[in-house]
């Protein structure tokens, strides 16, 4: 996407932080309500369509999860049980059972990597956006203006995805597997292990397993025994090919300013893993075009989308137990007002969001939790920064039921230090 001239950053209407808060706990499904928000109103995806193929009704909780993982723009699922609870906590009555039958029976969702080449579960119906999105940043955004990577260079990794795609055209894979599969393919060179990780070393092509699931020709299937299987996302959604990259790229700054807004370049480049310098010609570019808007957020800069500036009539309220990763513990910004005071230092892995599940009280993190299971008993302990008031700790108690019943468990709460250090 070429740039344009800076446009006047002149903001257009005042938005008060209480404000900015209480719209993004509506958009994430985090408000008291019964019913999660729609799917976003802004135009979006309208120009990227998805393979009216897709098994995706609206009457259905696999549609409504599908529908929850589109306003969040994905799920982080490194850690998969942790995504579990991220989506059906926003859904109430649904369960860990609900977000598998979603994610392997219905294919509502699939479980790639998306943002941040990091793995994330994302509304099946929106693969050609994500795929279009992600493989246009990494062209726009890769060191010397190629698409390879450390180990391969951009011919060996084109030979790798195609590869990749013809042998998990119709198979579940194993990584050793796939292995096998790619060197028969392309050569031994693939096999060759150089990749350094977790003590160990990987084959050479692995360094394109991002970039394979970015170009839409891998996706995870279901774990075998206790072995990641790898699969072709067009099992997923047949014939679905990636949306046209700079219309993509536009569509989804929409809609993560939709669900994360008002915010600002830095904000997303940070979200998407991204230079600062890439996100602020991006965010010109589509400012010229009218696609997005200056705003004043509690006195400082951020933009939103064009007309999106309506604010809800209350305040922030309400209690929740958001686990690793949670997409809004990791995609809200500025950090030292979501993670206020003590929050800081005692809910942040040296600055990065994710690594502690958390307690939010009003849509700020105020503190910390984690939870042990043994059988059907989930052992919960919550540490918050601050005492909590008699009504809280009624708010408390309700979500610790509501974990539970997400867990399919019985929750044994206490209120205590949490000693369990940081996720990596």
């Amino acid at each position: 996407m070429s740039a344009q001239p800076a446009p006047s950053a002149t903001p257009v209407a005042h938005i008060p932080w209480p404000a900015a808060v209480a719209r993004r706990l509506e958009r994430h499904s985090l408000t008291q309500a019964a019913e999660p928000p729609a799917a976003p109103t802004v135009p979006a995806t309208a120009d990227v369509p998805a393979t009216p193929t897709s098994p995706d009704t609206p009457t259905t909780p696999s549609a409504a999860l599908a529908r929850v993982a589109s306003a969040l723009c994905g799920a982080h699922a490194q850690v998969l049980s942790a995504a579990e609870v991220s989506l059906a906590l926003r859904l109430p009555g649904t369960t860990r059972t609900d977000v598998r039958r979603a994610l392997w029976t219905d294919r509502t969702l699939v479980k790639t990597y998306g943002p941040r080449g990091t793995v994330h579960l994302l509304p099946t119906r929106e693969l050609p956006l994500w795929t279009g999105a992600l493989t246009a940043q990494r062209a726009a955004t890769a060191r010397g203006g190629g698409a390879g990577t450390d180990h391969l260079d951009p011919a060996r990794t084109d030979e790798v995805v195609a590869a990749v795609g013809d042998a998990l055209a119709d198979a579940e894979l194993t990584v050793d597997e796939l292995t096998d599969a790619v060197v028969e393919r392309v050569g031994a060179w693939a096999g060759e292990r150089v990749m350094e990780a977790f003590q160990d070393k990987w084959p050479r092509w692995r360094s394109a397993t991002a970039i394979a699931a970015q170009r839409g020709a891998l996706c995870f299937g279901p774990v075998r025994g206790r072995r990641v299987t790898y699969t072709s996302p067009q099992r997923w959604l047949p014939g679905f090919t990636p949306a046209d990259g700079d219309t993509a790229l536009a569509a989804l700054v929409r809609r993560w300013l939709y669900a994360y807004g008002p915010a600002s370049p830095p904000h997303f480049a940070r979200w998407a893993a991204a230079p600062r310098g890439w996100a602020d010609r991006l965010f010109r570019t589509l400012a010229a075009r009218g696609e997005i808007e200056p705003v004043d957020l509690a006195g400082e800069p951020a933009w939103v989308v064009a007309g999106d500036t309506a604010l809800p009539a209350e305040p922030p309220r309400g209690l929740r137990l958001l686990p690793y990763f949670d997409a809004y513990a990791v995609g809200c910004h500025p950090r030292d007002r979501v993670f206020p005071g003590r929050a800081y230092e005692r809910a942040l892995a040296g600055g990065q969001a994710g690594n502690f599940p958390v307690l939010l009280i009003d849509g700020a993190v105020a503190g910390v939790w984690h939870q042990r299971r043994s059988g059907r008993t989930v052992r919960l302990a919550v540490e918050p920064l601050a005492p909590l008031s008699a009504a809280q700790r009624g708010e408390l108690d309700e979500e610790a039921r509501r974990l539970g019943d997400v867990l399919e468990g019985t929750v044994r709460l206490t209120v205590g230090p949490v000693r369990v250090g940081a996720h990596a």
